[in-house]
């Protein structure tokens, strides 16, 4: 039975190449779907016509729309910790420790973080219209079950560590040492132009909310217009798209240079196939011994030392063999020289 046509090796790069590039087009389609959505959702902005409008829908609900308005919060906002004129409505606060790690077979360095701690702190809060005349407010449900929170970071510090002579051995003996402390604050602040999409419910209160959709679509809450948004995710997309390609092309790279490879062999098997026949032929109608007069140790096969010298060994060129001795050789190799042997041809002699 014939070796399959690829190595292991050439396998496995086959099957991570089209692993990757399924997993890489899910994606991309996972977020070609999502973009699909938000292009087809009405873009509405927050205005005094939103009551009549969900009020002419049915059960008084659009599932999936574009609302931009500015935030404001509708109880207390909160206060930065850092910046005490900064207000807003949702607030985080990150403490990552930095450090250095040793790795012996790179010889160098390599640095890491850890999150020591993370806080988020979050006060209902409603999208307003940016025009002071309208008076229409709309909740903004379960914020924190968003895609991305939408927050900017409004303090950063790093600190470094202080070290002795004694602590400098102890890190080069353990092979870790502390780079620092990275204290950040993001914030949702008041007054941001924000845009959510999801779905717009008129309860019977006559608030309106937007929340999550409850068919399970991306629920999303972005700073700025829609069009910002459509944009990053259409870059994510074509990101994910172009990775898919990329590992689909190196698959099949694969399969053609196993391809090519498997047809080098069956030429090269070939060649031997029919330089074999040839040899056959000429070892069948050969002439008879050599008469009394010639000396046939001149012409006689280095191995057997009976039959005479039929074969020219290439690339070396020796003649040293007949044709049953050379398809006996425990290895293509001249057993003159050693050499590898490259082709076989027939010897004629007249």
């Amino acid at each position: 039975m014939d070796a399959l046509p690829v190595t292991s090796g050439e396998l496995l790069c086959l099957g991570s190449s089209l692993a990757f590039s399924a997993l890489f087009y899910y994606l991309h389609r996972k977020k070609a779907r999502a973009l699909a959505r938000i292009q087809e959702a009405p873009k509405l902005q927050v205005d005094d016509t939103l009551s009549d409008r969900l009020s002419a829908t049915s059960g008084q609900c659009l599932h999936y729309v574009a609302l931009e308005g500015i935030v404001l919060p509708a109880k207390a906002a909160l206060s930065s910790q850092h910046h005490e004129e900064l207000q807003g409505v949702i607030q985080k606060l990150v403490l990552k420790e930095h450090r250095l790690i040793w790795n012996s077979l790179a010889r160098s360095w390599n640095e890491s973080e850890r999150v020591v701690s993370e806080q988020v702190y979050t006060v209902p809060f409603v999208l307003a219209s940016p025009t002071a005349e309208a008076v229409t407010r709309v909740s903004v449900e379960s914020p924190l079950r968003a895609v991305q929170l939408p927050l900017e970071t409004v303090y950063e510090h790093f600190q470094h560590p202080t070290h002795g002579f004694k602590d400098l051995i102890g890190h080069y003996l353990s092979g870790e040492k502390p780079k620092g402390l990275l204290e950040t604050e993001e914030m949702l602040r008041v007054g941001a132009s924000l845009t959510g999409i999801g779905e717009l419910a008129l309860h019977p209160d006559g608030a309106i909310h937007l929340q999550p959709p409850t068919d399970g679509s991306n629920y999303f809450l972005h700073l700025g217009d829609w069009q910002t948004l459509l944009a990053e995710m259409e870059s994510v997309s074509s990101l994910w798209k172009g990775a898919a390609v990329l590992c689909g092309l190196a698959g099949v790279a694969v399969i053609l240079y196993a391809l090519c490879r498997a047809y080098q062999q069956c030429r090269h098997k070939q060649e031997q196939e029919e330089q074999r026949q040839e040899l056959e032929t000429v070892w069948c109608s050969r002439d008879s011994p050599p008469e009394s007069g010639e000396d046939p140790a001149e012409n006689t096969c280095t191995i057997c030392l009976t039959e005479p010298r039929e074969c020219v060994l290439l690339d070396c060129g020796h003649v040293c063999c007949c044709f049953r001795c050379f398809e006996a050789l425990p290895s293509r190799t001249c057993p003159i020289c050693r050499r590898p042997i490259d082709r076989v041809v027939p010897l004629y002699q007249a």
